[in-house]
């Protein structure tokens, strides 16, 4: 049974991550399910926005612990080179979606969990919600476009308070900082982002416009795939040290 659920709600598509006893921490089978669905969305012409959402009260969680544990037991092994590919390339497929997206943020996002959020068009963040990078604390070097993704939806400075130093942020301080456009109570996130996609009413509008706001507004920015590959060298580095 796949944990990534696909809802049509007429022009939006509801996107959960389903896989609560992880806090829907993002695992080899998961990403590539993940991927088919967006791939999905993508295809289908009826659909203008997306709305992405994690099951039981939390985002994600990140990586998943054991694909993180393979990696670190051979970094450059094909296997787990591909398994941290996948994860990688969602943060990507989310970044290009033909639709806008919209990340609805409760309890936890942390490490890939950041990423994914942080590649999400617009995001709403519940009162009690925290981001937290979590690399430093595990002794591991970002990746996926971590400082990219963080920078460009805030500045150089958040990202290297979060990622470096540590820091979390929460709720209404996301906002501040840029790295959400609202912030609710937490029962409130999910229908705040469906009410804040129900104003796409013209599909091809929206996924014609999006897609000209992107090309306009990455400037200054490194490409996501490049940002990725950057990273990677030196977080798998990273993997084979702990």
């Amino acid at each position: 049974m796949s944990e990534i659920e696909l809802e049509r709600r007429g022009s939006i598509a509801l996107i959960t991550l389903n896989a609560p006893e992880r806090r829907n921490a993002l695992g080899r089978q998961m990403a590539a399910d993940l991927l088919a669905v967006l791939a999905e969305v993508d295809r289908d012409p009826a659909l203008g926005v997306t709305v992405l959402r994690g099951a039981d009260g939390h985002f994600c969680a990140g990586a998943e612990r054991s694909l993180l544990a393979d990696a670190g037991a051979d970094p450059a092994g094909d296997a787990h080179y591909a398994a941290l590919g996948l994860v990688y390339e969602v943060f990507a497929a989310v970044d290009r979606l033909t639709t806008p997206t919209i990340a609805a943020l409760r309890g936890w996002s942390v490490g890939a969990g950041v990423n994914l959020a942080m590649a999400a068009d617009v995001r709403v963040i519940a009162e009690d919600a925290t981001l937290r990078s979590g690399f430093s604390q595990i002794a591991l070097h970002p990746g996926g476009g971590h400082f990219t993704l963080i920078s460009r939806e805030s500045n150089r400075q958040a990202a290297v308070a979060m990622s470096l130093l540590g820091q979390d942020v929460r709720g209404a301080e996301a906002v501040r900082l840029g790295l959400a456009w609202e912030c609710v109570p937490d029962a409130e996130v999910e229908d705040r982002c469906l009410a804040l996609a129900a104003a796409v009413t013209d599909p091809a509008l929206s996924r014609t416009a999006v897609a000209n706001l992107r090309h306009e507004t990455t400037a200054g920015h490194l490409d996501l795939r490049a940002a990725t590959q950057l990273e990677r060298a030196s977080q798998l580095w990273s993997l084979r040290r702990r």
